[in-house]
């Protein structure tokens, strides 16, 4: 198992939901951290209530010079951990292209400039661990899911791609793909959402991964099944069962 006492790690996208309470579980296992989000209020407020060595770093990972800038404060680190994301409900026939844009720039291209800013000097070391947030949602496209799906899919290939290059260099890479989270994010949904947990809940399984060695986890795992199958499905089977045409 990995042992994160005195590990220093960055976490992106910290501030709230799951993010702060992986903050939480990775502090009270005497990692170092360093927390970023663009709300500056919220990060020192959770600087302030975890129990071990912390720093706060706001950055918006929407803006290139922000990142960079932030990258220059952090310095060196021994694990990055990318959970920032955004998200609106959005079917095809309501396109809201600013919305779209912004999930992908958070979601996707955000990812892009943090691991550009960590990726290289772990490289060149030859150790370091990389910790990548994807969801279930982003195994195949879904209804209602422009903008979002999409994104994480992109960043699940990432991480892909990341493990490819990456294996036996020293730089462990990861992909944790959760299902419902209660947050912010999902009270925005209408819909029933099966298998929905805490962030707390969710922070343990996250982090009991992390301390591991394989590059994958998908959960809830039961929920998980349904996802991976629909990405075994031919067309013609997965549309009608995981997208079915209204009625009338």
């Amino acid at each position: 198992m990995r042992d994160f006492n005195g590990q220093t790690y960055w976490l992106v996208g910290a501030s709230e939901g799951l993010g702060r309470a992986v903050a939480f579980e990775l502090s009270k296992l005497g990692a170092h951290l360093i927390i970023s989000a663009r709300n500056a209020e919220r990060l020192d407020a959770l600087a302030a209530e975890l129990p071990g060595p912390v720093k706060a770093v706001a950055c918006d990972i929407a803006d290139s010079d922000s990142v960079a800038a932030a990258a220059a404060e952090v310095g060196d680190v021994d694990g990055m951990v990318f959970l920032a994301g955004v998200y609106w409900p959005m079917k095809a026939g309501e396109w809201d292209t600013d919305k779209a844009l912004s999930m992908a720039e958070v979601n996707f291209n955000g990812a892009i400039r943090v691991l550009g800013a960590v990726v290289p000097a772990m490289v060149a070391r030859k150790s370091g661990h990389i910790v990548i947030t994807g969801s279930l949602s982003g195994f195949r496209g879904l209804p209602g899911s422009i903008g979002y799906s999409a994104s994480k899919a992109g960043v699940m290939s990432l991480a892909e791609c990341l493990q490819a290059d990456l294996r036996g260099t020293g730089v462990d890479v990861q992909l944790i793909n959760p299902g419902f989270i209660r947050t912010r994010l999902t009270d925005k949904n209408d819909f029933t959402m099966p298998f929905i947990i805490d962030p707390e809940p969710a922070a343990k399984i996250f982090v009991n991964f992390m301390g591991g060695s394989r590059f994958q986890r998908n959960f809830p795992t039961v929920f998980s099944w349904v996802f991976r199958l629909g990405r075994l499905l031919p067309d013609a089977i997965y549309y009608p069962v995981f997208a079915p045409q209204p009625k009338g």
